[in-house]
């Protein structure tokens, strides 16, 4: 499947090269009359308020939403009126995202790029190869945070994908691989304190890129980073008061980062980044009997999820009464709830209200 996905990637990226070397045959013949807008989605003209410049400033790539809207609090007014796209824009997540030839393309001839970069955006070092702007600066968010990255984790009870049923290298047909690829868990977002150490990264990208502005930047960055702290103390604060410590998805489970964070357990149906949809017999057994053992009075999913593995739970144990409570992943925000107010911090406080519900 990785080698199909790559021919396609390939494929366009030849059809991007041309597109590239007509961009800039275009740009030499225009009239520099042009409008850009300083919060663009996908290329369009901004619709979240923000200002539109007669004079195009730096250009910014993002592919997921918290890494767009990091941006747009560090810009803050947007002085230096930056282009900012937000490539997953549609709803898929990050996991079945396939880039089309104009999102190439916005790589391509961007000032700054920011990825995830797991093995989800193996796409991008393809695309990167055909950067026009060798300036460019890229921030690869698991790269930035290091030994901070945690490997996929499975614990009891949770469905094994087929290419994890093995270990320490062995396949199910006995041979061994001499190096095992480590998996790593890449939704390092929903994180507070990692979401402050990968603003960090941008507010200096940004003042390296626009130094004119490095000052209003700065001052923006220190202004977020206080509200991230304050939250992170919420956090802290609604766990230690929390009647329960552990949460119970019947779903897939991205939120490791937020749960190791405070001290909270966990058990799942799936692993964060699975795209299993059905759950054995034997998982939803497990995770009946541990919601009725730990008294459980809600279990939990994420945001695009039915549901379905949730209520088969709650359907199996003794009581059948427990809420399903909903954590929002930000893996299918788009700029139309960009619009309708929707940002990381607004996200991470309606999360922490259902974390609250759960532990009590």
């Amino acid at each position: 499947m990785k080698k199909i996905l790559r021919n396609k990637i390939c494929s366009v990226i030849s059809i991007v090269t041309t597109g590239i070397m007509l961009v800039g045959c275009l740009a030499g013949c225009g009239s520099g009359n042009g409008q850009t807008a300083s919060g663009v989605q996908n290329g369009s003209a901004s619709g979240d308020g923000r200002k539109v410049g007669t004079e195009a400033g730096i250009q910014v790539v993002t592919t997921i939403f918290p890494e767009y809207d990091w941006v747009r609090e560090i810009l803050g007014d947007n002085p230096g009126n930056a282009e900012v796209t937000l490539l997953l824009d549609n709803g898929v997540d990050l996991h079945n995202y396939q880039p089309t030839a104009a999102d190439i393309l916005k790589i391509a001839t961007c000032d700054v790029f920011i990825y995830v970069g797991g093995e989800s955006d193996e796409w991008v070092e393809d695309a990167l190869a055909e950067a026009a702007n060798k300036d460019m600066v890229v921030i690869d968010l698991l790269e930035t945070l290091g030994d901070k990255v945690k490997e996929e984790e499975v614990v009891e009870g949770m469905e094994a994908e087929e290419d994890h049923d093995h270990t320490d290298g062995e396949h199910a047909d006995g041979y061994h691989d001499e190096e095992e690829e480590t998996e790593y868990d890449e939704h390092v977002w929903l994180s507070l304190k990692n979401a402050a150490v990968l603003c960090d990264v941008i507010a200096d990208t940004l003042a390296q890129k626009d130094a004119g502005n490095a000052d209003v930047y700065q001052t923006n960055l220190e202004r977020y980073k206080s509200r991230l702290a304050a939250l992170d103390a919420d956090y802290q604060s609604a766990v230690a008061a929390g009647a329960k410590n552990t949460v119970l998805f019947g779903d897939r489970f991205p939120f490791r980062y937020l749960t190791d964070d405070y001290g909270l357990s966990y058990y799942a149906a799936f692993v964060g980044c699975s795209a299993e949809t059905e759950a054995s017999f034997e998982t939803i057994v497990f995770l009946s009997n541990k919601t009725d053992e730990l008294e459980l009075s809600s279990i939990m999913k994420i945001e695009s999820s039915d549901g379905k593995i949730a209520e088969t739970i709650r359907n199996n144990t003794k009581a059948k009464d427990q809420k399903i409570l909903t954590l929002d992943s930000m893996q299918s925000t788009t700029s139309k709830d960009v619009k309708n107010g929707t940002t990381y911090l607004s996200i991470m406080e309606s999360n922490l209200n259902v974390l609250r519900e759960a532990l009590n």
